[in-house]
């Protein structure tokens, strides 16, 4: 399976993820012609090398009106929004004259909706901002459709998100997997004063999704990287088995102890992985019917798998040892239906990993009809196996 992993340990912003992801594709420089053939008003693209900690990897440049966001606003460079248009004003009128002009987010629907880019790009590029304007809105307490968008910072985000947007469906994963988040920790100031780190916002966006401060000083990540992953990433955790085939470096401004990046890596997942919840209970006093029909109701309610094994209780009884493996969120809800269905007072459980290989379905002719084979890929290995039941009705029918 074609998986993309996002290596997130120094936070994320849109600039980083999209140079990281240039990267990735293996042309740089084509990936500069093709985001500036998209039409994005008055906004230029340039990628350029960049060294931190010695490492080289990609730095993204996006100009709007001839002019890149300086690193007042954040850490990484990537300016945030200005949400109270009487406060921009007051605040920026004077040092920077292209910052007067706001927008709201119907302008920046009819931006998106306007580009060279493919309908599946512009729904997601529409759904990232709507996160961003969503988390403003509840981080200011006004409705969406009053906040205010700063005009280079709006075209700003917007470029970074469409074109990562762009790469991605450029690069077509079925699979995203993203590490835990990164924030910073501290102050950081902003127009309207000095505010902790996450800012709000993007505290508003983060919500639902593993972050952790870090032990670096500053705001490492940005309401548009931490919306451009919450709206692509499949799952947040650890790299899984996968056969790397390239990998992209994609560089933040700022110059740190440790190096200001973030990775990602393209490959090839070797088979898959998740949790289970293993549930093993003891009984003496069921029958055999009753036993089929706990196993029935266990399985008919979505238990990943149930088995039984004969086993000698206290006083040399012979009983059966339950296993009942399940989804981690289904614990509480399978521990009721064990207690509703069996004579056992105790369930014991563990939490588990497992490795399994990807799994699929393909149908093969023969002369004896259409076969349905399950087919296992993964670690190396790949299984085949025929659909007994239609195995099974084929032989009936000779």
């Amino acid at each position: 399976m074609k998986t993309l992993y996002i290596e997130c340990n120094m936070g994320a912003a849109g600039d980083m993820l999209l140079a990281s992801l240039a990267e990735l594709t293996g042309d740089v420089k084509a990936c500069e012609e093709k985001l500036n053939s998209l039409g994005i008003p008055d906004v230029t693209y340039e990628f350029e090398k960049s060294v931190k900690c010695g490492i080289e990897g990609t730095h993204a440049h996006v100009i709007v009106h001839g002019v890149e966001e300086d690193e007042h606003m954040h850490e990484h460079g990537e300016h945030h929004h200005e949400h109270e248009h009487e406060h921009a004003e007051h605040d920026h009128h004077h040092e920077h004259e292209h910052h007067h002009h706001h927008t709201h987010m119907s302008d920046i629907e009819n931006i998106i909706n306007g580009l060279n880019v493919s309908d599946k790009v512009k729904a997601d590029a529409l759904a990232v901002y709507g996160l961003i304007a969503e988390a403003e809105s509840r981080a200011h307490g006004k409705p969406v459709t009053d906040i205010h968008f700063h005009e280079v910072g709006t075209m700003d985000a917007v470029a970074d998100i469409t074109g990562v947007c762009v790469l991605l469906e450029q690069l077509a994963p079925e699979k995203i997997i993203v590490s835990p988040l990164a924030t910073g920790y501290g102050q950081v100031r902003c127009a309207h004063g000095i505010l902790p780190v996450p800012a709000p916002a993007t505290a508003g966006i983060i919500e639902g999704i593993p972050t952790y401060s870090g032990d670096v000083e500053g705001e490492l990540l940005t309401p548009t990287g931490a919306a451009l992953l919450k709206h692509f990433a499949g799952s947040f955790g650890p790299r899984p088995v996968m056969t790397i085939e390239k990998i992209g470096y994609g560089m933040g401004r700022k110059d740190f102890a440790k190096a200001n990046m973030l990775r990602t890596f393209i490959g090839s997942e070797e088979g898959e992985g998740d949790k289970v919840i293993e549930l093993k209970f003891n009984v003496d006093d069921m029958t055999g019917e009753e036993t089929g029909y706990a196993t029935g109701v266990l399985m008919e309610n979505g238990a990943l798998d149930v088995f039984t094994t004969p086993v000698f209780m206290k006083k040399n009884r012979p009983g059966i040892l339950f296993t009942v493996l399940v989804k981690p969120e289904d614990k509480e809800k399978f521990a009721r239906l064990i207690f509703e269905n069996t004579t056992t007072i105790g369930i014991r459980y563990n939490a588990m990993d497992r490795f399994k290989l990807a799994r699929r379905e393909e149908k093969v002719m023969t002369k004896y009809g259409e076969i349905r084979v399950k087919v296992s890929e993964g670690f190396g290995v790949t299984k085949a196996k025929p659909e007994y039941d239609n195995v099974s009705e084929a032989a009936d029918k000779e």
